[in-house]
């Protein structure tokens, strides 16, 4: 059976016609027109200042690497702050790192060090930003548009990849660096005017609210517990981490192996935005011939061949089919991974769980840019490619007998768990507490009991336990006890929110063994406050 995606019902573009992801999506890909123009400009800057491959990857690495060590307390923060006041904030500060690169390469003190900081602060806030953009998604279409949605985002960001660097490219060589940094700090502020325009609904306070440190453990007990998010994870790190040796070392490739200047950098650059593209509008139509993990492995194999085929130096103009290809198969995948991660995700821990996509799909770039920065100081640029390219198609096949999840669950709130039964008001801070299920399981039905339970585990653990057991009655092996513990009373009712229809069905399944009268029996067990004698 193929995994294949299905289309929304209006089409490719159907959340276009919703007014609001259509202006926030037009001003995010002027913004990130902007970007990738910023991008371009320092780029360029570094191989002037020094023709070392290790500098250029750390220009790249400082870049990512914030993403890498930020993406996670920026996934708490998408989950628990306002989104929209969040994301105005730091499209503030990303406008003054920006404005900081324009005086200092205006003024002619830009140094190694100072492009390499100020790249990190943008990192910083790159990190800060992109759970929330993604976060936002589900938010403006409705669940049948947010494939098509996740599928536009990654074609506007390539529409930018485009125009932004081709553009910047013929900015830089005629106005200069200070003209390139002074057109990103215009693009911030279109996004920041789209994001005052938007009135998102205000959420009413809740005794339940999470708090940092809280959401912090839950996101990483769930990324911990999801086994389909594995898989994604799995398949992302490795295709990035050795695709990631064309984006570090293009720089070199175009100065050095194919004696361009900048306007043909940003050719080349220009050249991957618009096979990306090209990638994005064919997408719907493979979806229809191949599986999501076909998919991945046709970008593979494609994006392996670019690579190699640029560690042959070809001619100047034969780079930029070359690289027209690798956008598309780059599309292909990067889409394919971030729509499957979108599509198993519940959305009380969207943001964290995303963050930690964005954490290993940006930990594997960075890692990538510096490793093969440090591969190509001591072969040369060409092995270096051609490494990597050997390398991503031999873990595309190894990786391709590792199924990505389908993700058609239904990840809605089922809200069909009881409230506890109290003798008294809990106090929400109350905690541990240790919940007790009691089943009367035939010995007959033991062993398929014990498989649905395997399930029901994984999903107890996903909703917030931080420890889970089974254990039989010495006196009455019928007599199962399903035992885990959460770290408050506010957090087991926040599980009760969490639990969704396909956990439901899940915990259907394992309780149809049951042959108690009235059903399991549920005990909330609180720990007593104090120190005992």
């Amino acid at each position: 059976m193929t995994n294949r995606t299905e289309v929304a019902p209006g089409g490719a573009f159907a959340p276009l016609r919703r007014r609001v992801f259509a202006v926030l999506w037009i001003a995010t890909v002027l913004g990130n027109v902007g970007s990738f123009m910023r991008d371009v400009a320092s780029a360029w800057l570094v191989t002037d200042m020094s023709a070392s491959p290790a500098a250029v990857a750390t220009v790249q690495a400082a870049a990512l690497l914030p993403v890498f060590i930020l993406a996670m307390p920026a996934g708490v923060l998408s989950d628990i702050l306002d989104r929209r006041r969040l994301l105005i904030v730091i499209q503030l500060g990303l406008a003054c790192v920006s404005a900081t690169l324009l005086v200092l390469s205006y003024a002619g003190l830009m140094t190694i060090s100072s492009l390499i900081a100020l790249t990190f602060l943008g990192g910083v806030g790159a990190a800060l930003t992109a759970p929330s953009w993604q976060s936002i998604v589900p938010e403006l279409v409705p669940r049948g548009e947010l494939k098509s949605a996740v599928a536009l985002n990654s074609l506007g960001i390539n529409i930018a990849r485009a125009v932004g660097p081709a553009a910047g490219g013929v900015l830089l060589a005629v106005f200069g660096a200070a003209a390139t940094y002074g057109v990103d700090v215009a693009s911030y502020i279109i996004v920041i005017l789209a994001l005052c325009w938007w009135r998102r609904p205000a959420t009413a306070e809740d005794a339940l609210d999470e708090r940092f440190s809280g959401a912090f453990r839950a996101g990483l007990r769930y990324a911990r517990s999801s086994r389909e998010l594995h898989v994604v994870l799995l398949r992302a790190f490795f295709f990035f981490a050795f695709a990631s040796a064309v984006w570090a070392l293009l720089p070199l490739v175009a100065r050095e192996l194919l004696k361009g200047d900048a306007a043909y950098y940003g050719l080349l650059l220009g050249s991957v935005g618009a096979g990306a593209i090209g990638g994005a509008l064919l997408l719907p139509g493979l979806r229809d011939r191949l599986s999501a993990d076909g998919l991945v492995l046709a970008a593979s194999v494609l994006t392996a061949a670019a690579g190699a085929s640029l560690a042959l130096a070809p001619p100047k103009w034969l780079a930029v089919p070359i690289l027209l290809v690798m956008g598309g198969a780059w599309i292909v995948a990067l889409t394919t991974l971030n729509a499957t991660a979108q599509a198993i995700l519940p959305n009380w821990v969207r943001g964290r769980a995303l963050a930690v996509y964005l954490t290993v799909f940006n930990g594997a770039m960075a890692g990538g840019s510096l490793g093969w920065g440090l591969v190509a100081q001591v072969t040369g640029i060409q092995p270096a490619l051609g490494i990597a390219a050997a390398g991503l198609v031999i873990v595309g096949f190894i990786l391709h007998r590792v199924a990505l999840p389908k993700g058609e669950a239904d990840l809605t709130p089922s809200l069909h768990w009881p409230e506890p039964a109290l003798a008294e008001p809990v106090a929400n801070d109350r905690g541990p507490v240790l919940i007790l299920i009691e089943y009367r399981i035939q010995q007959e039905d033991r062993t398929a009991f014990l498989h649905a339970l395997n399930h029901l585990s994984t999903a107890r653990r996903r909703d917030g336990a931080y420890a889970w057991g089974l254990t039989e009655d010495a006196a009455d092996p019928d007599v199962l006890v399903e035992w885990f513990l959460v770290d408050s009373w506010a957090e087991h009712l926040r599980q009760h929110r969490r639990v969704s229809h396909a956990d439901a069905d899940v915990q259907q399944a394992a309780r149809a063994f049951d042959r108690s009268e009235g059903g399991p029996k549920v005990r909330h067990l609180l720990t007593i406050p104090g120190k005992y004698p």
